[in-house]
């Protein structure tokens, strides 16, 4: 099976394409509506103009042609080199509104840290970050750090254990290793930290594929 040798500078956040330094900004704005809009209470009247306002503007932006060259990977777990951009995730894609975007990093040979700070649009119970989300940003830190044993991989098995609950507009921590690689299997566990606790943990087994039949 052919492997590839990993990049192992951290995750490119910068870009000389102005263009695409505009779209960061747009999602960036996109993205800074839906954390104020949730635990805000509006007139009737601020809605109704706001929403005219976005409805116009999500026609102007239909009426263009869809992207023919993403910039990129999507997910660093089949992307082939962990410092690659990555500006369409959902989770770490800085041209995507969507993402929280989580800040992710290489911090050894096998290891990796994400940063991230969920705001209130991500809220399950009151003032806890929504478990979903919690998984997910393993999901896609394990996906990383898999990614340096070598190997492209997909998710085979996961597995999260909440310990405490994660707090909302508070700095989280997540920090992940690749444990090792048996065969076709790569195997990787993480933990979630707000300060000095502990929130959550997790583990994730990955399946190598060839790079070529990516």
């Amino acid at each position: 099976m052919a492997s590839f040798k990993p990049n192992y500078s951290d995750t490119t956040k910068t870009t000389e394409v102005a263009k695409w330094n505009e779209r960061r900004r747009l999602a960036a704005a996109i993205r800074r509506v839906t954390e104020c809009l949730v635990p805000r209470e509006l007139p009737e009247e601020v809605l109704r103009r706001l929403a005219d306002d976005f409805e116009r503007t999500a026609d102007e932006i239909v009426s263009h042609p869809r992207l023919r060259y993403a910039k990129g990977d999507a997910e660093s777990t089949k992307a082939g080199n962990v410092a690659a951009y990555f500006d369409q995730s959902p989770f770490i894609g800085l041209s995507n509104p969507v993402a929280p975007p989580i800040s992710i990093r290489q911090s050894g040979e096998k290891t990796a840290v994400a940063e991230v700070e969920f705001g209130d649009a991500y809220e399950g119970t009151p003032k806890t970050v929504h478990g979903g989300f919690v998984a997910a940003t393993f999901d896609e830190l394990l996906g990383y750090v898999q990614s340096l044993s070598g190997h492209l991989g997909v998710t085979a098995r996961f597995e999260m254990k909440c310990l405490k609950p994660t707090p909302t507009n508070t700095p989280l921590l997540f920090e992940a290793e690749c444990l090792k690689k048996d065969g076709r299997k790569i195997f990787t566990r993480g933990q979630a930290r707000a300060g000095d606790v502990i929130t959550a943990e997790a583990e994730a087994l990955f399946i190598a594929i060839d790079i070529d039949r990516r």
